[in-house]
């Protein structure tokens, strides 16, 4: 699975916008792996998806970063009521460092 990964994207809004102008500049992503799904209800997904840049109880330090084979290891992040998704990458931090949209939800 590829995804395309923003750096301190602040919010849901910022990251379809950013998704969209890296596409249209025909990037293609970087290969990730799922270590963790969360599933959370309307309300706590739009709390989440309105500042990325907070600390997340369901984060850990360990959850990010690279495997041997170079693959980002990454949190999928879904409304349970909408399954709308949010990839994450923390790269070692207590937030979403890195965030993205899987790109087959795009198509």
């Amino acid at each position: 699975m590829n995804a395309l990964f923003g750096r301190k994207i602040q919010d849901l809004r910022e990251l379809k916008e950013f998704t969209k102008k890296v596409i249209k500049n025909g990037h293609n992503g970087e290969s990730f792996i799922i270590v963790k799904e969360v599933l959370l209800d309307d309300v706590d997904f739009q709390k989440f998806t309105s500042d990325f840049l907070k600390d997340q109880p369901w984060i850990s330090k360990d959850d990010g970063g690279k495997n041997e084979f170079g693959e980002l290891r990454c949190i999928r992040v879904t409304n349970k009521n909408t399954v709308e998704t949010v990839i994450v990458n923390t790269e070692g931090y207590d937030y979403p460092r890195y965030t993205a949209l899987e790109l087959q939800d795009l198509v």
